[in-house]
Order: structure tokens, then sequence, then C-alpha cells
């Protein structure tokens, strides 16, 4: 199992520090980024996080997917390798 995580349903006010903070519940984060959208720099409503250890990526995703966060049901789980 990777480590990457993908983080779907994301208010648009949600930084990269509130995800860093809300998945360090559940281990060490390497890497949490909200993804923007390269014209206006608004936040697109999804974003990445990195955990240390694929257990503690497996334990967010147990623990965050489908609950709330900011009034949206988050959607948590292993990132798929992007097609080039």
């Amino acid at each position: 199992m990777s480590n990457n995580l993908f983080v779907g349903n994301l208010s648009y006010a949600t930084t990269n520090s509130d995800l860093e903070s809300l998945f360090g519940q559940y281990g060490q984060v390497t890497k949490a980024q909200v993804i923007t959208d390269r014209e206006t720099g608004r936040s697109r409503g999804f974003g990445f996080v990195e955990m240390s250890t694929a257990e503690e990526a497996n334990a967010a995703i147990e623990a965050l997917n489908g609950k709330d966060h900011d009034g949206r049901n988050l959607t948590v789980n292993v990132a798929r390798e992007r097609g080039r």
C-alpha cells in the first residue's frame, strides 16, 4: 500500500496546514497539499497527503473516509499514479 493519499470533497476554505493538522492525528504527515487553480489560485476542492508509513495512511483512511469536515463528507483513499 502507498503512503500517498487522495483527499476529495474538501471545503474551498481548507488550507495545507488544515490538512496537515487533520491527518496528523493519525501519524506523521510528510507532505500535505491542497490543489489550486493555476489562474485564480482558488482551491479545486481536493488535495494529497503523504504519511510516513503505510500503516498510518491506512489508519487515516479508516478514520476519515466519509467523515464530515467543514460541512463536507471527505473522500479519502490511496492516490493512483497519474498517467502521462
